[in-house]
Formats: structure tokens, C-alpha cells, sequence
């Protein structure tokens, strides 16, 4: 069966992390949500989304497809009934589309010819971007239970300090002595060749994803994924970061998301809780405004590529977007807008060419190529998200 997991309507209320990416490659828990539906299936998928990404994240279409609402993430229930969904029947959770099995192309599809089929289990589903850290507790125990079922853990080393190390994963060439892990308030999972340096202090859930770090005596509260080749150091509390992005040095990072190419200098912090301990307000690209979160405890939310100097403050519930570079002493405001450069005092516009002058240069120290295809959906941000940058 060919599989094709689409963006649905939550796309802009995910920006602006899917800027750059299809929601199936938003990261929670230990995987991908993309990762996480091939896990289940056990068959690769391709996406539906916007245009100008298509290239890079190309659809094959087939004569017979499933189509799967990317937002929602997948259970054994839920998989056990797309695999054995027939053409025109479609799963319904509330009023949206889970799934459904269809042979027509895409403009041809009317739900009204479809069978309706109710979904009435519990299920995981990201719709804002702070349910990337807010769900991601219940998402890394679905995951490690995937992951580790009928597998064994490499041993723990007798260096460690260990509490329910029955609740631990360790994959093969994971590094770690001298690290005290705290697994009774949920599964730790350290992927292959990652590394927890001398000191650190863990408290599950935790996800430490392939080749990712964690540097020496840093001070990890759950629910927390560090995504593959990410480094973390200082005090993280209850956040996502995608991969390849650092904070690798002190300064406190809570309640928040990271994308790809992120760069948190040392001693940067960011509050997650307002002085009068009201809700959080959050910027939504969706309706130009601030949202409610229903959240008292909302960090930063922060796009790829973007990066801020030492000593930097973010203000409770602040908004980056993609290619940002934030500097200088104060609060910047709470809604930074793509390819803003400055801080507190006020920002210019970030230039495509100086911007993929330094991503070329960052994503080369990982052996990872800049491509035309990401300068062009880096040029398609830039147009879109004119409108908010002061020129």
C-alpha cells in the first residue's frame, strides 16, 4: 500500500516550524511523526504540503493510496485500522479526516461519497506548536515502548547512579559514566553513539536521540527530547529540540522548541513563567495575533537556522522565526519575525545571501550539504514573512 501523510489544517497553526518542513517532520517524543507512522506500517511514506517545499519533500502517488493527516500521531489501535481501511472509507475523529483510502487524484476527493468510520480512542495530536512540549511526555513513553519492545538494552555502566533502570534504553556506542539517571518518573532513552558527559543529573522522560550530547554537569528535568547531533548543557527543563541544534553551555531553556540549526549562546535564558503567573499568550501566525496557549508555563518557540549571542533574555512565551539573529542586552520583543537581525534595541533585515553564507558554514561542521533546494524554501520564507519585518 502506498502511504502519503499530508499537512491537514493545522499547517499555520505550526509555524514556524513547518517553514521549512511538512508537519509529518516535526519532532515529538523520540521520533518524527513521519518516523513514527513507517515505524508502525513498516513502509516508508512520502507528504503532501505546500508547494514550494514539494521538491525536497516530494509526493508519489499511486493508483491506490492512504492518505494520513500528519498532526495526528499514530497507536496500535489507529494503525490496526488504517491498514484494513477499503477504498472511499475514511476515519473520523470529531471533524477531522484521520485517513482514508481513496483512488481518485487529489482534486477529485468528495468526502460525501465516502463511508465515515468514528474513531473513538484516546489519541496524540499535535494542532499548536506548544503541544510539541506539552504532549511530549505522553509521546516519548508511546515511542520508547515502540522502540524498545522484545529488544535489550546495552548494560548500564557501573559508574552510573542509577534509579529504576528497568525504565532505561541504551543503544549501541552510547557513552556514559558518572551521570546520575532518574527513570522512575518516566523511560530514558540514549540512541546510538550519544553521549552524557561526567556530572549530568537526568530525570525521565528523556530522549536522547542519535550522536546527540549532553556536556558535562548539565541538569535535565522531563519531559525533554534532545533530537539527533543536538547538544545540551546548563538546566533544560520539559523541551523539544529537532536536531542539530546546541545549547551546550549554562543558562536555563524551558518550556520550549528548538528547531534545526538553532544556536543558544552561553549563559542565554528564557523564562517560561509570567511574574503574575497568568495564562501565556503566544504569537500565531495563523490569525496574526497572540493566541491563548491554556498554559501557565509557554518558553520560546524558535525556527531553524536561528541563532542569539551570549547572555541573551527571552521573555515568557516568545515567538523566533526561521534565520534570525538575536544579540545585545535587554528583552527583544516577544514576536521576532524571519530574517531579523539585532535585539532589544531594535532589529535591520537578515539578508538571504549573509544568512546562507553562515548556514553553509554551520551545516559543512556536520558534513551536512546546503542544497539549492534549501536555499530556495529559505527564499520562499524570506518573501512570506516580509510583511513583518520593518524594512
Amino acid at each position: 500500500m502506498n502511504y502519503i501523510l499530508f499537512d491537514g489544517t493545522v499547517r499555520n497553526a505550526l509555524l514556524p516550524f513547518t517553514f521549512t518542513r511538512p508537519v509529518a517532520d516535526i519532532r515529538i517524543g523520540i521520533l518524527t511523526i513521519r518516523e513514527k507512522w513507517e515505524k508502525y506500517l513498516g513502509y516508508t511514506t512520502t507528504t503532501l504540503t505546500e508547494e514550494y517545499l514539494m521538491k525536497k519533500y516530494p509526493m508519489v502517488e499511486m493508483e491506490q493510496n492512504v492518505m494520513i493527516n500528519a498532526s495526528f500521531l499514530p497507536n496500535p489501535i489507529l494503525i490496526d485500522m488504517v491498514q484494513n481501511l477499503n477504498p472511499k472509507e475514511a476515519i473520523l475523529f470529531g471533524e477531522e479526516i484521520i485517513a482514508f483510502h481513496t483512488n481518485d487524484t487529489q482534486e477529485d476527493i468528495d468526502f460525501d461519497e465516502y463511508e465515515l468510520i468514528e474513531y473513538e480512542g484516546d489519541v496524540l495530536r499535535v494542532e499548536n506548536t506548544w503541544d510539541i512540549f506539552a504532549k511530549n511526555d505522553a509521546a516519548i513513553r508511546e515511542d520508547f515502548e515502540l522502540l524498545t519492545e522484545d529488544r535489550f538494552s546495552q548494560p548500564i555502566p557501573k559508574s552510573v547512579n542509577v534509579i529504576a533502570p528497568e525504565n532505561i534504553f541504551i543503544e549501541e556506542g552510547a557513552k556514559l559514566e558518572f551521570v546520575t539517571l532518574n527513570a522512575s518518573t518516566g523511560p530514558i532513552y540514549i540512541g546510538k553513539n550519544a553521549e552524557i558527559m561526567e556530572g549530568s543529573v537526568i530525570r525521565g522522560p528523556f530522549a536522547l536521540c542519535e550522536e546527540a550530547q549532553v556536556k558535562l554537569a548539565t541538569k535535565v528535568y522531563g519531559a525533554t527530547t534532545v533530537g539527533p547531533h543536538c547538544r545540551i548543557g546548563g538546566e533544560v527543563n520539559n523541551s523539544v529540540l529537532f536536531g542539530y541544534s546546541n545549547k551546550g553551555h549554562d543558562g536555563f531553556l524551558g518550556n520550549s522548541v528548538l528547531g534545526e540549526w538553532c544556536n543558544i549562546g552561553a549563559d542565554s535564558n528564557n523564562s517560561n513563567l509570567k511574574n503574575n503567573y497568568e495564562e501565556v499568550r503566544l504569537w500565531s501566525y495563523e490569525t496574526e495575533g497572540f493566541a491563548r496557549t491554556g498554559l501557565q508555563f509557554c518558553g520560546l518557540m524558535m525556527g531553524d537556522h536561528s541563532k542569539c549571542g551570549i547572555n541573551t533574555m527571552f521573555n515568557t512565551g516568545t515567538v523566533v522565526g526561521v534565520s534570525t539573529n538575536i544579540f545585545g542586552s535587554g528583552f527583544p520583543r516577544n514576536f521576532v519575525p524571519s530574517f531579523s537581525w539585532g535585539g532589544a534595541s531594535g532589529f535591520t533585515t537578515y539578508i538571504t545571501k549573509k544568512a546562507f553564507e553562515t548556514a553553509k558554514i554551520v551545516m559543512s561542521r556536520r558534513h551536512v550539504e546546503f542544497t539549492e533546494e534549501d536555499a530556495k524554501i529559505l527564499e520562499h520564507v524570506f518573501e512570506e514573512t516580509k510583511k513583518y519585518r520593518k524594512e
